[in-house]
């Protein structure tokens, strides 16, 4: 999830910002240091920095490991529930040489721009972590250039969270889900809603319709622009339509993670595209009048045997190359990712496991009803543009897709001029 999760929000003429600090890191040479080979074997106190721990998994979690390692404690720096903002966070203490930012919560779209620019330990050699029991796709999301940066620690798939007692089938397809919207208006209800306003879950919910609909933002390489074609106009149009006649709430033009999951939760929507984190707590929350009436289906695709293409998401623990102390870090980081932690951030979280067989584990499926749902979301997702010019691409996706839906730009116009932005950010 857009850690918020998790979990977004454009927050400073923020990404701008950050935008320009990171071309200006990329000026200054900031890979051209000897710093990853210093201090790989040194131990001490660390720092963790991570968005913010809305279901309180991460704390108990690191008391934990700090009962039990007195010289080598953990403190918890916890970012807010921003996704730009703990990204232009990193950043700067990145572009300062802080060490101690020394393990960092990583969404799985900026692995790619913080190698590039050689702020992160790689973790090869006497680095290197046992991937064999892992999802593989969670591992690319680690990956940049061959080489492993980033440790899996939460993978995310988007789901469709639904009023089971209105709808005892969930809809397969994008028409299917629409024609239930009379469900909703008979209930005086909204019908669906994703995040659409103008921030990270803005570019998810975009990417998610364009590749239901068979088109792609950017090429393989990462930086040619493919937006600009017939296949994308028909999923962002999707939205708008939605959108224009009232399918789509005229509030969801305001909605982030939270501000969907508090509406759904509070029996205002039929349909609603969210994260797995919103399981725990929609069950849990005791002002949700959903505990008993919720389901979770795949997002609709537009045939009944293809289920819709959701984002690929999730987090990675990554060390910082600047870290004083790096073999404490490695311990922290092969923590996360144990089996013991993996279950806790599933069974407490609802955060989705990197590791394989926790999602055909009998024991937790009985507690997590969702996993096979979510390994089908996980399957069939496709990851973000992964490009080391991410906040520039994500800025160009978000700024004319909202245009687009709020009826400021037509959809053919929209995609010529993100087409011409993600073109502008490789050059």
């Amino acid at each position: 999830m857009i850690r918020r999760i998790r979990g977004f929000s454009v927050a400073m003429a923020s990404l701008g910002a950050g935008v320009l600090l990171i071309a200006m890191a990329g000026c200054s040479g900031g890979g051209g240091d000897d710093s990853a080979s210093q201090n790989t074997t040194s131990r001490g106190p660390i720092t963790y920095v991570q968005g913010k721990d809305n279901n309180n998994v991460i704390r108990p979690l690191i008391a934990q490991w700090n009962a039990s390692h007195p010289k080598e404690q953990v403190t918890f720096k916890e970012q807010s529930d921003q996704a730009d903002q703990q990204h232009d966070d990193l950043v700067q203490h990145f572009q300062a040489k802080d060490p101690h930012y020394d393990v960092v919560d990583v969404d799985v779209v900026w692995t790619a721009e913080f190698a590039a620019k050689g702020w992160l330990q790689p973790l090869t050699g006497d680095f290197a972590l046992d991937t064999s029991k892992l999802l593989p796709a969670t591992v690319k999301t680690g990956t940049y250039n061959g080489v492993l940066y980033a440790a899996p620690q939460s993978s995310d798939g988007g789901l469709l969270y639904y009023r089971k007692d209105l709808v005892p089938n969930p809809p397969k397809t994008w028409d299917e889900m629409l024609q239930d919207c009379s469900i909703a208006k008979s209930h005086n209800m909204g019908c669906y809603a994703g995040q659409y306003a103008k921030y990270e879950g803005l570019t998810v919910n975009t990417a998610e319709a364009i590749n239901t609909a068979g088109g792609e933002i950017v090429k393989s390489d990462g930086r040619t622009p493919d937006v600009d074609t017939p296949a994308a106009a028909k999923g962002l149009t999707m939205l708008v339509d939605a959108y224009k006649n009232g399918d789509i709430p005229q509030q969801a033009i305001t909605y982030q993670e939270e501000q969907g999951r508090q509406a759904f939760e509070a029996g205002q929507l039929l349909f609603m595209r969210n994260w797995p984190y919103v399981y725990s707590l929609a069950t849990t929350d005791a002002s949700s009048k959903v505990k008993t009436s919720m389901a979770i289906a795949p997002l609709p695709g537009l045939t009944a045997t293809t289920p819709g293409a959701s984002s690929l998401g999730g987090h990675n623990a990554a060390i910082s190359k600047y870290s004083a102390h790096k073999a404490t870090a490695l311990d922290f980081v092969k923590f996360l990712e144990s089996e013991d932690t993996q279950n806790t951030f599933a069974t407490k979280a609802s955060l989705a496991p990197v590791i394989a067989s926790l999602y055909d584990d009998p024991t937790l499926i009985q507690k997590l009803p969702y996993l096979p749902t979510l390994k089908t979301s996980i399957l069939n997702a496709v990851p973000r543009p992964v490009t080391p010019f991410y906040p520039a691409v994500t800025q160009a996706i978000e700024e004319n897709a909202y245009a687009a839906i709020k009826g400021d730009k037509t959809v053919d116009q929209a995609l010529k001029d993100m087409q011409a932005a993600i073109t502008a950010a490789g050059s």
